[in-house]
């Protein structure tokens, strides 16, 4: 055994990628990009919730326009986020785990767009409480995805981070309960079979919405990993 005043302690290797980053000047464009994305769906998502309060197909209308308007501007953004990627050298996070994030954030967006113009195809003006529990649990999902996005810059944070893809988790949970609950009551109560597949198309939407939430958590749970 070698003396005591021989033996060194070893540091932990030092990642050579993240290393890197230390050197390199912090690349905003991400924080900035990333931050808009966020804060754009949280908008869709107050005028998503108004669209399912109201019962008039008129308001659904003007409404619907207004949260396609919010859907381009989303795009936008995610082909800068895109842009970005393939023209730094540098990412602030793995690059993959960037682009899954504003693609999650894309879909939830396309998804809400898509069920706010079936309102409108189908002629629909009922606003059944399932309806608006999915509102809320869209609305409440969004904010916790724009929170989160603001902490990931810095990692020390990772307990508040932790807490609020729990919440996305129980969210979603919740989303699932509602969307068995409602399928089986739109064919257990009957009526009209044309009717029932419009909304069973609409709860199938809103599901998916809630889904690609569930996603966004994921590639969240990867930076964190990956830059502990």
């Amino acid at each position: 055994m070698l003396p005591a005043e021989n033996v060194t302690a070893r540091s932990p290797p030092v990642k050579f990628d993240s290393f890197v980053r230390l050197l390199m000047p912090k690349e905003e464009r991400f924080h900035e990009l990333l931050a808009q994305d966020t804060k754009n769906l949280v908008k869709a998502m107050r005028v998503f919730e108004s669209i399912a309060t109201s019962t008039s197909l008129e308001d659904r209308r003007v409404r619907s326009v207004e949260i396609k308007a919010i859907e381009h501007e989303g795009d936008a953004i995610t082909k800068q986020i895109f842009l970005a990627l393939n023209s730094t050298f540098i990412t602030p996070f793995d690059r993959d785990d960037i682009r899954e994030i504003a693609s999650s954030l894309d879909d939830v967006l396309d998804y809400i767009e898509g069920v706010a113009k079936s309102f409108v195809v189908f002629e629909l003006s009922e606003s059944p409480a399932a309806l608006r529990q999915f509102a809320f649990i869209l609305k409440e999902m969004a904010d916790e995805m724009d929170r989160i996005t603001s902490l990931i810059w810095d990692l020390s944070d990772e307990q508040k981070i932790q807490a609020g893809t729990v919440r996305i988790s129980e969210l979603e949970n919740q989303a699932d309960a509602l969307y068995t609950t409602v399928i089986g009551e739109l064919f257990k109560n009957g009526g009209n079979p044309i009717d029932i597949m419009k909304w069973k198309e609409i709860y199938e939407a809103l599901e998916a919405a809630c889904d690609a939430c569930k996603d966004y958590t994921h590639a969240i749970g990867n930076v964190v990993i990956k830059n502990a």
